[in-house]
């Protein structure tokens, strides 16, 4: 058995014109958990973001939206993990992955950042940490380098949209085994799933 999660972090963007973008999935997902725990978010200014609580199997869990821009989350992340005692082998972060396929989530312990800027913060403000866990959501690469920022800060298409979500909803199906230190049993039920955003 590994680390029970006590933080659940969706990254992306704050304002709305950020709300429906591919860089914001992490944030759909932790949204969507929170509906279906019934966990409504309240805005804290300490932690630099909007924290939900909830329970399960006997321990408390947070869910955390930073309220900074991407680039930035660390801090956010940091504030709160400080605050609980949490340790960042005890933190699962959503995110937009764009080295997986629109259609593809995987979760993941620990390892390298891959070029995100979101994990690269955390990871720094944690003390240079690579310890927590993620769920990786598949947004798919442009292609070229210089089209990369246009890509994940476009809204997704309707038909990508639906794939994305219905991976977040799969990610969501396996994440109580997450949650409570199982997590390669959750990579293992996750890990071959694939849905076509053709």
């Amino acid at each position: 058995m590994g680390h029970l999660i006590r933080l659940i972090v969706g990254l992306g963007n704050p304002g709305a014109q950020y709300a429906d973008t591919r860089h914001n999935a992490g944030v759909w997902l932790v949204h969507r958990y929170a509906e279906t725990v019934n966990a409504g978010f309240r805005d804290d200014r300490k932690f630099f973001g909007k924290v939900a609580s909830t329970v399960v199997d006997g321990e408390e869990r947070k869910l955390f939206i930073p309220g900074t821009f991407m680039n930035e989350s660390g801090r956010a992340v940091a504030a709160i993990a400080h605050f609980y005692r949490i340790q960042p082998e005890e933190i699962l972060i959503a995110h937009d992955e764009l080295d997986l396929p629109t259609g593809v989530v995987r979760f993941k312990q620990g390892g390298g950042l891959a070029g995100h800027n979101g994990l690269r913060d955390v990871a720094a403000a944690l003390g240079g940490s690579q310890g927590f866990n993620r769920i990786r959501i598949g947004v798919g690469h442009p292609g070229d380098k210089s089209s990369v920022t246009g890509h994940v800060l476009g809204k997704a298409s309707k038909q990508d949209r639906e794939v994305i979500l219905a991976c977040i909803d799969e990610a969501l199906r396996h994440l109580p085994l997450a949650l409570n230190g199982e997590m390669e049993k959750a990579m293992g039920a996750v890990n071959g799933f694939k849905l076509s955003s053709d």
